[in-house]
């Protein structure tokens, strides 16, 4: 009969000690990474930012030919000119800086690279390799229904006075066109 004392549990030696420490540390590093690199994976949007309709009133709309109204939140230049209203990228087609309104030179100025812009987004000079991208968008009425739309190409939009709220969509970019 074996005696009960004379059974023991083994002892922890110090090597497997500091296998199962690494083993935690390295469980907790690689937890702690994935969840970074997933925190920044997918983006989270808030209605009427990047990806999504942006909606507007048209008293919102600045006056005719005068400077841009900036809208930060969702990279937006609200422009309108004497053809009509722009929604334009604010991102640079250079090398995707954000460029800024100066009014003094009445004109959009990248001011990374010097790239240089009209009030309706036409490349004046500088290494842009075309003019600046643009929104796409629409103006609705009192229904709900679309009353106006810019075409495929991004050309001004000419507001209807029937139109209630302006309409644009963030998600669907217009490349600007190249120039020579």
């Amino acid at each position: 009969m074996a005696d009960a004392a004379a059974v023991e549990s083994p002892e922890l030696t110090r090597r497997e000690f500091l296998y199962y420490i690494w083993a935690a540390a390295t469980t907790l590093m690689l937890a702690g990474s994935s969840g970074a690199v997933l925190w920044f994976t997918y983006p989270i949007f808030r209605a009427g930012e990047l990806g999504g309709p942006f909606p507007l009133s048209p008293g919102k709309l600045p006056v005719p030919d005068s400077g841009p109204l900036a809208f930060p939140e969702v990279k937006l230049w609200l422009v309108n000119t004497s053809q009509g209203m722009l929604g334009l990228y604010k991102i640079c087609t250079h090398l995707g800086c954000l460029y800024k309104w100066v009014s003094i030179n009445d004109r959009f100025e990248c001011p990374c690279h010097g790239s240089k812009f009209q009030l309706d987004g036409t490349y004046i000079e500088g290494p842009a390799p075309r003019n600046l991208d643009r929104y796409e968008v629409r103006a609705l009425d009192a229904n709900g229904n679309e009353v106006a739309h810019t075409d495929e190409d991004g050309n001004p939009l000419v507001i209807p006075p029937n139109a209630v709220e302006i309409v644009v969509e963030t998600g669907k970019r217009i490349e600007g066109k190249q120039h020579p």
